[in-house]
């Protein structure tokens, strides 16, 4: 399990958005504790825009390109029961 990587996040896509993300979250906290609402809403939209500029890259292409799982009587293999080997 260390060893694989199952395209968990590791993308430009995902790093942008969350690093976008957190800076809104940085944001929205300071002016929130500072008592301003302009500096928290424009955190929150900080926060929002993470998100809509993640999923344009990942449109563009720098996001995971999953590959579909293979299907056999309609559940993916990795949900079947192991078949037994014989002897």
């Amino acid at each position: 399990m260390a060893g694989s990587s199952h395209g968990h996040g590791h993308t430009p896509a995902a790093w942008t958005g969350v690093i976008i993300s957190f800076i809104g979250f940085l944001v929205a906290g300071a002016f929130m504790v500072m008592a301003n609402a302009i500096g928290f809403w424009v955190g929150m939209a900080l926060i929002i825009g993470g998100a809509i500029v993640g999923g344009i890259m990942k449109a563009m292409g720098l996001g995971d390109h999953q590959k579909p799982l293979a299907m056999v009587g309609g559940a993916p293999i990795a949900a079947r029961e192991p078949v037994a080997v014989e002897s």
